[in-house]
């Protein structure tokens, strides 16, 4: 805790860089203040080079291993004075068991909460749309946390061309061709019987103004935001 007596909040993030600037531009956004003391205390280890997570869950490689970058990021976090940790990425989730293990701070996970409002929205067909990253899909990171709670999740009919539009972000390419490809994917999803997207990939976080507004969303990054902020001020 700082020396103020405000809770710290360490984001392990740079997976990708730009999706952990949009994490804290959005807690700022969310946060109620007059005056810059009023903000949550925040503490990023925007690290772009812990190892391919796309190489160790997609593409199957031994010799790749993100884990121990991650874990000492959330040790780096904690020495730092954080009261609890978040990661600012969907995929990296996977190795959330290795930093609660590592660490000895409240763990806020973005798969359980965002499971948890998922399942307040899928009262329907109980059916949710993921939009995720490839390695989301083949680590069953939501689909374990939704059949947990009942709901079937449905994958997008084009998930090659979503990958290749989260590996645009990653490179810094949001432009008119990403966003209108990403946009043409998430109304191709919603059209499935689903009661709710499920957007949970960081990436495509940055891309929130690109979709419909009248589609009906749960953004991962937003329900992290709030959870953040819960912490802090309570």
């Amino acid at each position: 805790m700082s020396v103020d007596g405000h809770k710290v909040v360490g984001i392990i993030g740079g997976m990708g860089p730009e999706a952990t600037v949009d994490l804290m531009r959005r807690v700022v956004a969310a946060t109620p203040a007059d005056d810059d003391g009023d903000h949550i205390h925040l503490i990023a280890d925007n690290n772009p080079k812990v190892p391919s997570r796309i190489a160790a869950l997609i593409e199957g490689r031994a010799d790749v291993n993100p884990a121990p970058a991650i874990e000492a990021m959330g040790q780096r976090l904690e020495a730092a004075g954080a009261d609890a940790i978040v990661i600012a990425c969907n995929t990296a989730h996977w190795y959330a068991p290795d930093v609660r293990a590592a660490t000895s701070v409240p763990f806020l996970d973005m798969i359980d909460l965002t499971a948890d409002a998922l399942a307040e929205r899928a009262t329907g067909h109980k059916r949710v749309g993921l939009l995720a990253s490839t390695a989301v899909h083949n680590v069953g990171l939501y689909e374990k946390a939704l059949a947990a709670r009942g709901l079937e999740t449905v994958s997008p009919q084009d998930q090659p061309r979503l990958m290749e539009i989260i590996k645009a972000v990653k490179r810094g390419d949001s432009g008119s061709k990403v966003r209108s490809g990403y946009a043409a994917i998430a109304a191709q999803l919603a059209s499935d019987r689903v009661d709710v997207l499920a957007v949970a990939c960081t990436e495509l976080s940055v891309l929130a103004d690109a979709l419909d507004p009248s589609l009906p969303v749960v953004d991962a990054l937003d329900v992290l935001t709030r959870a953040i902020i819960d912490f802090a001020t309570n």
